[in-house]
């Protein structure tokens, strides 16, 4: 819980960082910390501390996507919330999504992060993988998403399954596969993404 909130925390304060400086753009979201505290006297040893949040605790995106949630998709906090979501997708090229955030204003705690099945630089995330595909699926842009160029991820969304849906057209089926593949070549194999 410690290292994801944390984690995500991180590319907040670089999210931050961009589009602070934006005419404009105002305030961003905060992630705040989340501690790990050692009681060995306790019979439970490790509790989690973090900053009280006093005010309306709001959901501006829920973990699996496919909630439509109008403080989200209508005050300013939720609409720099899904910018946020937008911006960790493009910078990690798809690969890691901030999810499930929620909180008072710009403040936020208890995120989740969903990463691809590999993970993301040495990192799992908390999330099925589902989330992220749903997020690509599900996200509109808005005014803070134009503001930090990002690009839509509809017409990247539709060209994807526009170019899956070509491809499979011209495979062959599975049996095919098995009779002209031998086994040995089957197997998953585990691939290293570079970064560019």
């Amino acid at each position: 819980e410690c290292y994801v909130q944390n984690t995500a925390r991180e590319y907040a304060k670089i999210y931050a960082a961009e589009a602070e400086p934006l005419e404009g753009f105002g305030e961003v979201p905060e992630i705040i910390p989340i501690f790990l505290v050692h009681r060995p006297a306790n019979n439970i040893p490790y509790a989690t501390v973090e900053e009280e949040l006093g005010g309306e605790f709001v959901k501006y995106s829920v973990r699996d996507g496919k909630e439509v949630n109008f403080l989200r998709r209508d005050s300013e906090a939720g609409q720099k919330c899904c910018t946020f979501q937008h911006w960790v997708y493009e910078k990690t090229n798809g690969s890691l999504l901030v999810t499930d955030l929620q909180g008072v204003g710009m403040k936020l705690t208890d995120v989740g992060i969903a990463t691809l099945a590999k993970g993301y630089k040495g990192f799992k995330g908390n999330c099925s993988i589902s989330f992220i595909e749903q997020f690509r699926a599900l996200h509109q842009c808005n005014k803070y998403c134009e503001m930090l160029g990002l690009k839509s991820l509809r017409t990247t969304h539709q060209k994807q399954r526009k170019a899956t849906s070509m491809k499979s057209k011209n495979l062959p089926n599975s049996s095919t596969i098995k009779n002209t593949v031998p086994k040995k070549a089957r197997e998953p194999r585990d691939f290293i993404s570079s970064e560019h």
